[in-house]
């Protein structure tokens, strides 16, 4: 009875502390909408990278694989904190990598020659995953805070972090499925898809940094969250789930078809 105990709370306790992005719902959400905007030729190349698996369905494989310590090295490449005064570019580079360097290893992977096809099925989960992570804002947050996890509020008065509100409350608290959400984003035309596709990652974690400063101009350490933040802030949320899945798309149109 003890060592069951003992498991389960090993168990609970791992959970939480890998539970730190946008959740299951909110990466199958942008994996179903990429599939909406896949060129045939790239829809083709990753149906035979990932043996027919949608997007959808592994988008959440890069958290999976944290409960196995030989991919421990991979965590850092969920996130990137870089201080409100500089960017990316001017900002010392975590020497453990991070967000932005692991999409670039996984681009770079799957255009090579060399790549065995386990090898770009590999990267190409976790590029699904990344660019998911790119656009919930609080990936791209500050580091003494650890991206919101420190930033303790409440929601709808439970305790909880900053965090934990933009990875899994709000999504949760709408009570839509991923495909329910994929399938009612705002509708755009072509000229809205390929100007909210253009751009690289590095474009696009100052668009998702611009983001993450208005939540922290608008959020107090403590604070009861419920109706009014849904309010102000879930329409935010879908238009990054939405931009995340476009971009994916975009991305994924260059790199394999």
């Amino acid at each position: 009875m003890r060592k069951f105990l003992l498991c389960s709370l090993i168990l609970c306790v791992s959970f939480h502390a890998y539970a730190d992005d946008w959740g299951k719902t909110g990466h199958r959400t942008t994996g179903a909408i990429a599939e909406q905007y896949l060129t045939k030729k790239a829809r083709m190349a990753i149906e035979k990278l990932l043996d027919g698996e949608s997007l959808a369905l592994v988008a959440t494989y890069a958290d999976e694989i944290k409960s196995d310590s030989k991919y421990r090295s991979y965590d850092p490449q969920h996130y990137v904190n870089i201080p409100f005064e500089t960017d990316y570019e001017h900002h010392p580079k975590n020497e453990n990598g991070d967000i932005i360097q692991a999409i670039d290893t996984c681009i770079a992977a799957l255009k090579s020659d060399a790549a065995t096809k386990e090898e770009k099925a590999f990267q190409l989960r976790l590029l699904i995953h990344f660019i998911g992570d790119l656009h919930q804002p609080l990936h791209t947050g500050l580091s003494e805070d650890k991206g919101g996890n420190d930033f303790k509020v409440k929601w709808f008065g439970a305790g909880t972090n900053l965090h934990s509100v933009w990875d899994t409350k709000m999504i949760e608290s709408y009570g839509m499925s991923y495909t329910e959400l994929a399938n009612n984003m705002p509708y755009l035309t072509r000229k809205q898809v390929k100007t909210m596709g253009s751009g690289t990652p590095r474009d696009w974690l100052k668009d998702s940094r611009v983001m993450v400063k208005d939540i922290y101009a608008n959020t107090e350490k403590g604070a009861n969250l419920s109706y009014r933040y849904m309010y102000e802030y879930f329409n935010k949320l879908r238009d990054q789930l939405q931009k995340g899945g476009v971009r994916l798309a975009a991305l994924l149109n260059e790199v394999l078809g």
